[in-house]
């Protein structure tokens, strides 16, 4: 039982930080993949944190199952009350609203105070 807790551990970390990092780098969206690794690796964490009696881990899992399960409800609903959303270009149809993500960061136009009709750009 020991190893199977700690094969349990090892690949739900492995689960919630390969989505968290695929999210963060923008290679996937705030959907039904993100949602289900981290569903998925917080039961096997939960099961790692219960036999170790790490009962904080186990409580903080509990809390991340739910909110990823709760995700994955409210994907389900939406696409059953919106079914053109999978025909939209660039979604498949399983992206929360809104989607949350990694910034698109743009340069920043500030006004010069000398000049504040022609604003210039912070980077120049």
């Amino acid at each position: 039982m020991a190893f199977l807790a700690e094969v349990s551990g090892w690949l739900g970390a492995v689960a919630v930080l390969a989505g968290y990092l695929l999210f963060s780098m923008g290679r996937i969206q705030n959907g039904r993949l993100f949602q289900t690794a981290n569903l998925a690796g917080s039961v096997a964490m939960i099961v790692n944190g219960a036999y170790h009696g790490a009962w904080p881990s186990v409580a903080t899992n509990v809390a991340w199952c739910a909110i990823a399960a709760t995700a994955l409800v409210r994907l389900r609903q939406l696409r059953r009350t919106d079914p053109a959303r999978g025909e939209a270009p660039g979604l498949d149809g399983d992206e929360l609203l809104p989607v949350p993500g990694p910034a698109q960061l743009e340069p920043a136009v500030i006004a010069d105070d000398d000049q504040a009709q022609e604003p210039r750009r912070r980077d120049a």
